[in-house]
């Protein structure tokens, strides 16, 4: 057996390639055990290609050392924070209806609030020009501009911030040569990301400033523009979070097994879910759909309303009849516990390590705890610290799911 390995080894070791790996000249000790000889480093030798080009100074190496990437995954941890907060503060501003409240967009002026009386005055005029004073507000004091205005002005500072949090370690990161080239790319799409979620803001805003003569409903953004406002972040939010998450985690090498792969499939599919009732919910909120039918498990006298496809064409009832808006977000909620509840079980049949098994038994209970915010929300009719709270639970959810994914993750070969 020897006869035929060690030639082998020779000529691979011969290689002039794989000579740039290994140490040069290392004395040879004996190990103290059975496996043989085993090689040392003397100070100054490097046994990686990346060490070799980081001591050197050369600016060649593709992959960044273990430290760079730990350093890239808190960045990207904090990073998808402040998307959660931008979530968080953006569901309030709505669930207050603030967000019409200031009716100019511009990146630089804007960043400084009216400071005295004739400032203020001058920005409730401008207000009072657009239809949600003139319908909804038209008794609304200065005071109460104020807050409702402070509560938008809130939200695209914090977006300001966000924009800041990604682009300027990016840019730091980029220069020393911390980010490997399939990592430059994933960043280049989280910052442009960013820059499209403000456009998308003012985008949405806009569509609840504009004069609509033949509508006699209350003012409000196009539901359509805040799914995609929402959705686009927490896109954002989900890259983020799972790139921050495969950089600081070490992954478990588990066997792979048939029970595994249908327990990998599962969570895919169970966070894939989860994102889509969050979606939901933001036609829920643009329709005020949470005000129509007060009652659980039934929908007032029945578990099937009458007026479910009362718009023509039927597909419109989806996207635009409050009804079904709040029954497919019902629907999708069960569903959606009940994917977490078979993803629990299936993951207590398998050997699976103790921090795997800790984010199964979170993803359950968090289930179960926005299954109750969200039925107590509606009995309620939508109190505002509670819709908020249910609106971070969802987060909450989606982010335990992500950290299940991570955990089962394949093991690249």
């Amino acid at each position: 057996m020897q006869r035929l390995l060690f030639p082998r080894l020779k000529s691979l070791m011969g290689n002039p390639c794989l000579r740039l790996l290994g140490p040069r000249a290392a004395p040879r000790t004996q190990c103290g055990c059975s496996c043989g000889i085993r090689h040392l480093l003397r100070p100054g030798q490097y046994s990686t290609i990346s060490e070799v080009a980081l001591q050197s100074g050369r600016g060649t190496v593709s992959l960044p050392s273990k430290a760079a990437e730990r350093v890239v995954g808190r960045w990207l941890l904090v990073c998808s924070g402040t998307v959660a907060g931008a979530v968080i503060l953006g569901g309030m501003t709505r669930l207050t209806e603030s967000g019409l409240s200031m009716v100019d967009w511009n990146l630089i002026k804007e960043m400084k609030p009216p400071t005295h009386q004739e400032e203020w005055e001058a920005e409730f005029q401008k207000y009072q020009q657009f239809p949600e004073f003139k319908i909804l507000n038209h008794d609304m004091t200065l005071a109460e501009f104020k807050f409702i205005w402070y509560m938008e002005y809130s939200h695209r500072m914090w977006g300001r911030l966000v924009g800041l949090t990604y682009i300027l370690p990016a840019a730091y990161f980029w220069r020393k040569g911390w980010l490997s080239r399939g990592m430059k790319g994933r960043v280049l799409a989280l910052c442009g990301l960013v820059c499209f979620q403000g456009l998308l803001g003012w985008y949405m805003v806009k569509s609840g400033l504009e004069e609509k003569p033949d509508s006699h409903d209350i003012p409000r953004v196009s539901q359509y523009r805040l799914a995609a406002h929402l959705g686009s972040a927490l896109v954002l939010y989900c890259a983020s979070l799972w790139t921050s998450l495969s950089l600081l985690l070490p992954q478990h090498k588990l066997p792979e097994t048939r029970q595994l792969l249908w327990l990998r499939r599962c969570a895919h599919g169970t966070a894939g879910l989860v994102f889509l009732t969050a979606l939901s919910g933001a036609f829920v909120a643009g329709l005020d759909a949470g005000l129509v039918y007060n009652s659980f498990p039934k929908m007032g006298e029945s578990w099937i309303p009458e007026d479910l496809f009362t718009f023509s064409p039927i597909l419109r009832n989806v996207f635009e009849n409050p009804t079904m808006v709040q029954f497919d977000h019902r629907i999708l909620g069960i569903t959606s516990v009940t994917a977490v509840t078979v993803l629990y079980f299936l993951s207590r049949r398998i050997p699976l390590p103790r921090r795997t098994k800790m984010a199964a038994v979170t993803l359950l209970a968090l289930a179960y705890t926005q299954v109750g915010l969200g039925i107590s929300t509606l009995l309620m009719y939508v109190p505002t610290p509670l819709a908020a709270t249910h609106q971070s639970g969802s987060l909450a959810l989606l982010s335990v799911a992500l950290w299940l994914m991570n955990e089962l993750r394949r093991v690249p070969k």
